[in-house]
């Protein structure tokens, strides 16, 4: 019996000094355990940390985009000037192209005027006549034909309103229909009373067509004359009118000087 009780209490000795080993290495083993674990979460998150603070770097390194686009505000308004000059020099291209296209028209009307009326045999004469009254005085006188200017003169002297009678055109002309544009502008005489009329200026203008037959010479006297009567204002009496006679080629009346 003392053998058992002694065996009991070697036993019940080895296990109280057993027990707090086995809870210290067990306590040991949860902190390694927790210790291996913890730096591979840390390990886990370091990446993300990283990342995270690498796009910003990026971001801030990249071009803005807005900015980039950003006009020099000196670069436009030189563009915007340089855009006006161009077109004000389109323009002025354009306008020259268009006289010179309208030189060349006339030029070649000339022409066919003067080539292919001698073989047609076909003559016009234009005749100027001033009929108007001692209170007008003509000093400016323009005619043209199918728009081609054949006559222009302007004077104040008083020498292109004295000649009261003469020939604008004489010449061959193309077989068919042709415009005649006059423009005349007088200016107000007068003496004593009426010498406020010379400051007065006043224009009148007219056209005519009229056929120039193969053949036939055609004789246009264009008439200026005062409309009306006395009391008609001065400003409505200057007018034009057209006369037309045909003859055949080789008679005409004859030349008034």
């Amino acid at each position: 019996m003392r053998i058992k009780l002694v065996i009991h209490l070697y036993a019940a000795a080895a296990m109280l000094l057993w027990s707090p080993l086995v809870t210290a290495q067990s306590t040991e083993g949860a902190a390694e355990k927790a210790g291996t674990e913890k730096p591979a979460e840390d390990k886990a998150a370091a990446p993300k940390t990283e990342g995270a603070s690498e796009t910003p770097a990026k971001a801030s390194e990249a071009p803005s985009p807005v900015i980039g686009t950003q006009a020099d505000p000196a670069t436009t308004e030189q563009q915007a000037a340089y855009s006006v000059k161009l077109k004000e020099l389109e323009q002025r291209v354009n306008e020259l192209k268009e006289r010179i296209f309208r030189s060349k028209a006339r030029l070649n009307l000339l022409k066919e005027t003067v080539l292919h009326g001698v073989i047609a045999g076909s003559r016009a004469v234009i005749k100027h006549v001033n009929e108007m009254g001692s209170s007008f005085r003509l000093t400016r006188l323009t005619y043209a034909v199918d728009g081609a200017q054949i006559f222009s003169k302007t004077d104040d002297s008083g020498s292109l309103d004295s000649k009261r009678d003469f020939e604008v055109f004489n010449g061959s002309i193309i077989p068919g229909n042709h415009t005649i544009s006059v423009e005349m502008v007088f200016r107000g005489h007068g003496y004593g009373i009426f010498s406020y009329l010379k400051g007065y200026q006043f224009k009148v203008r007219s056209s005519h067509t009229f056929t120039a037959g193969e053949g036939r010479q055609t004789v246009i006297s264009v008439r200026a004359y005062e409309k009306g009567n006395i009391t008609t204002e001065l400003k409505d009496r200057p007018a034009i009118k057209f006369e037309t006679q045909l003859y055949s080629v080789g008679k005409r009346p004859a030349k008034k000087d």
